[in-house]
């Protein structure tokens, strides 16, 4: 039997293992944690030297014998070694010295693989679980936006993070219709940095591009708001200055969000009559980082003609229904889900 000490021997936590941060709750004592999911290592050894945001500061500024690097892409484990040293790491700066053996709910992407929910579920073994399960993002998005997963209404959920977007319709405390893409807020990004480089011949990094999209950034709307932005010119090779407007975002931005958009309009395709009438009736929800670009949710209420809500806290929406399923573990199944096999058979 798992024993649950008040003390804090053995516990309970869920992670958000996301491809641009990392969120980390304890049961009983809510989210602890929020960092970036970026490792700096010492090329030459090996040798871990930080964890998170301090490793996020050195990402294309460092020395030769460093490395950054962010071991999760679109949403799945690139880097097993680094991942688990990362995992270990937020785990004992959630919970020093309170941890032996905890019991650990990480969230996956639907689109997930077989193989690739096998290497999260060995992350955590190897840093220092001994027990992992895994939950469908957009169903603890969901529960973590205070809605009842449990009844047999349908609801639509559309999760924007770093490295997926995840749209499924989910009842009866499981996701019936769903599709992972690629398409997210580093595609955001990377779709700025290319504008920015064919328009005004000027190179600016993903940090920079990053900022822009917190600053300016938006997919619909008038676009009034400036931002300066440095970067080097490619003509002269010299560091320059321009002044991006807030219409320029959105049409740097327009492809990405037309694919997200082309993935709602998909998944209501595919959703059963009964359960496209309920999200009819109950709108579409917008979690995640990426819900935050300005007017996200008034382009998809245009485009599907569904009424779209931002969830409360859509950046911490998926930690926030982790969190709620930790006192339930015991009733989930241990290790991989087989997220793919499912798939197939209902098909």
């Amino acid at each position: 039997m798992d024993k649950q000490t008040q003390g804090g021997f053995a516990r309970d936590i869920a992670m958000d293992l996301g491809t641009t941060s990392v969120l980390v709750a304890v049961r009983g004592r809510g989210i602890l944690l929020q960092e970036p999911s970026v490792v700096a290592v010492d090329r030459h050894t090996g040798k871990v030297l930080q964890v998170g945001e301090a490793a996020r500061q050195m990402l294309g500024r460092t020395p030769g014998d460093l490395v950054a690097v962010r071991p999760l892409g679109e949403g799945i484990i690139s880097d097993c070694t680094m991942a688990e040293a990362m995992v270990r790491a937020f785990l004992h700066k959630a919970a020093p010295g309170r941890l032996l053996k905890p019991r650990l709910l990480i969230g996956v992407p639907t689109g997930i693989s077989e193989v690739a929910e096998r290497a999260v579920v060995e992350a955590g073994l190897q840093a220092g679980a001994r027990r992992v399960y895994l939950m469908e993002e957009p169903l603890a998005a969901t529960l973590g936006a205070g809605i009842d997963i449990a009844q047999p209404q349908g609801h639509m959920v559309v999760d924007i993070g770093g490295g997926t977007t995840d749209v499924a319709v989910t009842a009866l405390g499981g996701v019936v219709a769903s599709a992972c893409l690629t398409t997210a807020g580093d595609q955001f990004d990377e779709a700025l940095i290319q504008y920015v480089r064919q328009t005004h011949d000027l190179l600016i990094g993903a940090r920079t591009a990053e900022e822009v999209k917190a600053g300016i950034g938006q997919v619909d709307g008038p676009g009034e708001e400036t931002m300066p932005v440095k970067g080097r010119c490619l003509t002269t090779g010299l560091p320059r200055e321009i002044l991006l407007s807030g219409a320029e975002t959105q049409q740097a931005f327009a492809p990405v969000a037309e694919a997200i958009i082309a993935a709602v309009q998909g998944v209501l395709e595919r959703t059963p009559p009964e359960l496209a009438a309920d999200v009819a009736v109950n709108g579409i929800l917008l979690t995640g980082g990426g819900s935050l670009l300005r007017g996200m949710d008034a382009l998809l209420t245009a485009r599907t003609g569904m009424e779209t809500h931002l969830a409360e806290d859509p950046i911490r929406a998926v930690a926030l229904g982790l969190e709620q399923t930790l006192p339930h573990l015991s009733k989930r199944q241990e290790g991989v889900l087989n997220l793919a096999r499912k798939r197939q058979l209902t098909g």
